[in-house]
This record gives structure tokens, C-alpha cells and sequence, in this order.
């Protein structure tokens, strides 16, 4: 069930977060996603509109919208694979327009995600706090 995020699921998201950004950015030094747990808890999370995925009574996913940039999305890593990720993006599709985000382009599997779900691709730059490019794609329904 997707629902509007609560404050009691921050620790949830927090660790949903750090597990699979790790996970899906193995070229980048996990100390990294580490220094940027506060930022993540203090300033993204509460400047955006975020929703969650439950499922069995526990948060399993997560997306954060950010006027129309789909900011974050993420999936536990142990539930990956299953639809939640697709059902999560559907739901950001259905409450915005348009869609914009930016995705590391060593991130292949998540690239291919986002194309198989109608995202096209705008153009690329480098990320200013780790110097990878990344690609900017956008969704138009």
C-alpha cells in the first residue's frame, strides 16, 4: 500500500536510503551516502513530498517529489525486483504532469528502469558533490 510518509518512518526511509543507494552506486565510496544521512533527515526528506510503500506493516520503499523532480526513489534492497519500485513510480506519474530527475549514468539498471516507464533523456552533466556525470531524463504523460 503506498500512504503519505509519517515522521515515525524516517528511520525506515533512512535506512531503505543507505542500503540501496549503496547498493546501486557501487562506484562511489559508501562513506560518501554516509556523510549525507543528516542532510537526508534534516533537509530533503522534510523539504519534499514524500510517500511510502508498505507492505506487511513495514516500509519497503520509498519516493520523495520535489516540486516536479522525482528526487528520490528507493527500494529496500530485499524487496528489489518484486514491482514495488514500478508501483512507486506509477503513483509519483499519476501526481504530476511531468517528471524530471537525474540518475548517474554508471547506474544501467535504473536507467533502464526509468526508460522502460516512459522517461526520455534531456541531456548529461556532472554531479557538483561527486564529479560523475549523470544523465537527466524527464516524463511527460
Amino acid at each position: 500500500m503506498i500512504r503519505d510518509y509519517r515522521a515515525d518512518d524516517i528511520d525506515h526511509i533512512l535506512k531503505i536510503w543507505l542500503s540501496a543507494s549503496i547498493k546501486a552506486h557501487d562506484f562511489i565510496e559508501s562513506s560518501f551516502w554516509k556523510s549525507k544521512t543528516s542532510e537526508m533527515r534534516d533537509v530533503y526528506i522534510p523539504a519534499s513530498e514524500t510517500l511510502v510503500y508498505e507492505a506487511g506493516g513495514e516500509v519497503v520503499g520509498f519516493y520523495s517529489l520535489y516540486e516536479n523532480n522525482l528526487a528520490a526513489i528507493f527500494v529496500a534492497p530485499g524487496s528489489q525486483g518484486k514491482g514495488v519500485g514500478s508501483l512507486l513510480l506509477d503513483d509519483a506519474k499519476n501526481r504530476r504532469q511531468s517528471l524530471q530527475l537525474t540518475v548517474y549514468k554508471e547506474n544501467t539498471l535504473s536507467i533502464e528502469f526509468y526508460k522502460k516507464h516512459g522517461f526520455t533523456l534531456l541531456g548529461e552533466q556532472i554531479d557538483e558533490h561527486t564529479g560523475h556525470p549523470e544523465l537527466v531524463m524527464a516524463y511527460h504523460s
